[in-house]
C-alpha cells in the first residue's frame, strides 16, 4: 500500500513539475508576444498624444461593436500579425472605439455621448467621424490636425492591410490625387519591409 502511494505522490510530483515548465514556457512566449501587440489607446489619449507630441502621428480608430463577428475576426487575425502590429505602433496613435459605447466624449469643444436607437444604439462620435454610415467594422486614418484621410470599412486580411497602414503611415498619400501613387506603390509592395 505505501509503495502504491510513493508512486502516486512521485507520479503527481512530475507531473506537477512538467505542468510548471510548461506554464512558466507558456508565459514567456505570452510576454514575447505582447512585444508585437498593438498598443491601443483611448480616443482621448490619441488626441492628446495629437495635440502635444512634438511629432504626432496619424491617428487610427478601429470602429468595432460588442456583437460585431467580422470586429472579433479582425482582432483575431489581422491585429495580431507581427508585422501589421509593428507599423501601427510605429505610424499610429491606434484607437479601439466602441461605436455603442455609453461614455461621453469631449472633443473639439463639443461632447458626443450615447444615443439610444432601434436595438442597440450608438454613439454620436462614431456617427459623426464616419458620417452616418455606420457599419462594422470600419476604420478611419485622420491626420494629426483629425482630418478624416479615408475610412475603410469590412475585414481586411493582413496581407492586404500591411501596405494599406505603411502607405498612410508614411504620408504617401498626400500627394496621391489620382490614386496612381498607391497602386504602384501596392504591386510593388514587399510585407514585412518598412518602405
Amino acid at each position: 500500500m505505501e509503495i502504491k502511494f510513493m508512486k502516486t505522490i512521485k507520479s503527481l510530483f512530475l507531473i506537477s513539475t512538467v505542468w510548471v515548465v510548461f506554464s512558466c514556457t507558456a508565459n514567456s512566449k505570452e510576454a514575447e508576444n505582447t512585444n508585437s501587440d498593438i498598443k491601443w489607446m483611448t480616443f482621448e489619449e490619441a488626441v492628446h498624444k495629437a495635440q502635444t507630441d512634438k511629432n504626432p502621428k496619424n491617428i487610427f480608430i478601429d470602429f468595432y461593436t460588442s456583437w460585431c463577428g467580422w470586429c472579433k475576426v479582425m482582432d483575431k487575425k489581422t491585429f495580431t500579425d507581427p508585422n501589421v502590429a509593428k507599423l501601427m505602433n510605429k505610424y499610429f496613435y491606434p484607437v479601439k472605439f466602441d461605436a455603442e459605447g455609453k461614455d461621453p466624449i469631449v472633443f473639439n469643444g463639443h461632447e458626443y455621448n450615447f444615443v439610444p436607437s432601434g436595438r442597440n444604439g450608438y454613439h454620436q462620435l462614431a456617427a459623426d467621424i464616419l458620417q452616418g454610415k455606420l457599419s462594422y467594422p470600419t476604420f478611419v486614418f485622420l491626420s494629426p490636425d483629425f482630418k478624416i484621410i479615408t475610412p475603410i470599412a469590412g475585414f481586411v486580411q493582413p496581407q492586404e492591410f500591411e501596405p494599406i497602414i505603411n502607405f498612410i503611415g508614411q504620408d504617401k498619400y498626400i500627394n496621391d490625387t489620382d490614386g496612381k501613387a498607391w497602386e504602384q506603390y501596392k504591386a510593388n509592395y514587399v510585407s514585412g519591409q518598412d518602405k
